[in-house]
């Protein structure tokens, strides 16, 4: 029997962000829970079966929150919303709690908030333990936090230095047949990591940064034989590092320093057979005070939607 539920909004302009451009946002709920939705006034009617309505309902209102808390709604809060709803977690709580603060501002002035629960656990992990792994797939924006979160330290001066390091590791490609020194033929390695860098800080703040030493991005190679006090490290793609390389930059660590490792256990270039130095950390480390392992699904992409697909699609293929 089909049934019809109410939601009252009380501003015009919420509806309009709740449709979203051509009426996407709704279009999406729409087709996913097989509903109609009709806007009258200040009024919205859900329609169509039982179970189905209540579960449009509770995707409306946790977009709803959404807008109230001052979020921008695009395809990937509404598909994380039908997530949540499909997963039978409380949305409105969890949303409002997972937009509270702000980890950092852009250099355009842009916030940058958590996008998914995971994602918030990730920076509650980063300011809570000395020591974060941070370990999933592509997209879930493992490194672009990690580096809002050193920058943020940075700006209130509780660490002088941020260092962001990579490993070099050869991805089908030869480093000897790029041009220039050893730092231009990594460079094109650390490349996301500048990226992230140039968001927060704009390019000319980040240049003169670097230029007096609060900044390096540095290959792995560079940091042996170092201790790194009064800084927030950053290694990404660490699911290429061997095991003694991963022990070699964890023990970089020195006073009132923070260190966070990033990378995806599925992505790993190293050559075959050799264990990846992650993977080796995750599974020694974890239930070591002060050291947290956070691990994101494929639900926490905030990428196209296709790369959520891609991912689930790699994974069924190799079981």
């Amino acid at each position: 029997m089909a049934q019809e539920k109410v939601i009252e909004i009380e501003r015009m302009e919420h509806i309009v962000r709740l449709f979203g451009n051509f009426d996407e946002n709704m279009k999406a709920i729409e087709a996913q829970y097989q509903v109609g939705v009709v806007c009258r006034g200040s009024q919205l009617k859900v329609m169509g079966e039982p179970e189905a309505v209540d579960r449009a309902a509770r995707a409306i209102e946790g977009l709803l929150t959404l807008i109230n808390k001052g979020e921008e709604l695009g395809e990937q809060s509404v598909r994380y919303v039908m997530a949540m709803v499909n997963e039978e977690e409380e949305v409105s709580a969890k949303l409002a709690a997972m937009t509270e603060g702000c980890v950092c501002v852009t250099a355009r002035g842009k916030p940058v908030k958590p996008k998914t629960l995971g994602q918030k656990k990730y920076i509650e992990a980063i300011q809570g333990n000395t020591i974060t792994l941070g370990v999933g797939p592509a997209g879930t924006g493992k490194t672009y936090l990690a580096v809002a979160m050193a920058v943020t330290a940075f700006r209130a001066k509780e660490v002088g230095r941020i260092v962001l390091t990579r490993p070099a590791v050869e991805a089908g490609e030869k480093l000897g047949f790029l041009p220039g020194d050893l730092q231009q033929k990594v460079d094109p390695y650390l490349r996301p990591l500048y990226d992230a860098l140039f968001d927060m800080l704009g390019a000319e703040n980040y240049a003169r940064q670097q230029e007096r030493g609060a900044i390096e991005v540095a290959p792995l190679a560079y940091m042996r034989g170092r201790t790194l006090d009064e800084s927030f490290i950053i290694l990404d793609e660490a699911q290429n590092t061997s095991i003694e390389q991963m022990k070699m930059f964890l023990t970089r660590l020195g006073q009132n320093s923070k260190v966070i490792v990033t990378g995806d256990v599925t992505q790993i270039d190293l050559p075959d057979g050799k264990p990846s130095g992650l993977v080796h950390a995750v599974k020694i480390l974890r239930g070591i005070e002060d050291i947290a392992v956070v691990k994101f699904s494929e639900k926490d992409v905030v990428r196209h939607r296709l790369v959520q697909s891609i991912i689930k699609a790699y994974e069924k293929g190799q079981k």
